[in-house]
């Protein structure tokens, strides 16, 4: 399936450019052009649980990424008490809301830490972690890399502006 994606982003890049290919491919959440040997994912496809409350929970956290989320806000907005949404939100998705939030947060801010237009720091604050050195932490815990070097992969590969931190 994946090869497929791989292939019509080519196609569209071919026929009308790098911008909209990349456009294409962060709407369909997955990477304009994939590194060689790695898998495409998405944390905002496998976190789409069973239970009506804890997909409304995931809208309201993608919804407001760039505002502080505690869990009592995120437990209000789906009229749950913070300790029984914590706990449903655990056994539905096998994660803690807090671990959610920071993956949706690293899945958010990637395309433009790729894309390479904006800074760091800018790309930080809109994706919800503050600032630049809050985000580095996340995306090493979870991609391994830090956002200079997906910036500097996303360049060799052809794609991103000169934008640094």
């Amino acid at each position: 399936m994946t090869a497929g994606i791989d292939m019509v982003l080519a196609l569209i890049e071919d026929d009308l450019g790098r911008d909209v290919a990349r456009a294409v491919a962060r709407m369909l959440v997955v990477y304009y052009r994939r590194p060689g040997g790695q898998m495409q994912y998405s944390s905002l496809l496998e976190l789409d649980p069973q239970s009506d409350r804890i997909g409304a929970a995931l809208a309201f956290m993608r919804q407001h990424l760039a505002e502080p989320l505690s869990i009592g806000r995120v437990a209000d907005a789906v009229h749950l008490s913070p300790r029984q949404f914590a706990r449903a939100f655990l056994q539905s998705t096998g994660m803690t809301p807090a671990k959610a939030i920071e993956r949706l947060r690293v899945e958010a801010a990637r395309p433009s830490v790729e894309d390479g237009r904006e800074t760091l720091d800018g790309i930080a604050r809109k994706s919800g972690f503050g600032d630049a050195d809050r985000m580095r932490d996340s995306f090493v815990r979870l991609l391994g890399q830090t956002p200079q070097s997906l910036r500097s992969l996303a360049r060799q590969t052809g794609g991103g502006s000169k934008a640094e931190r």
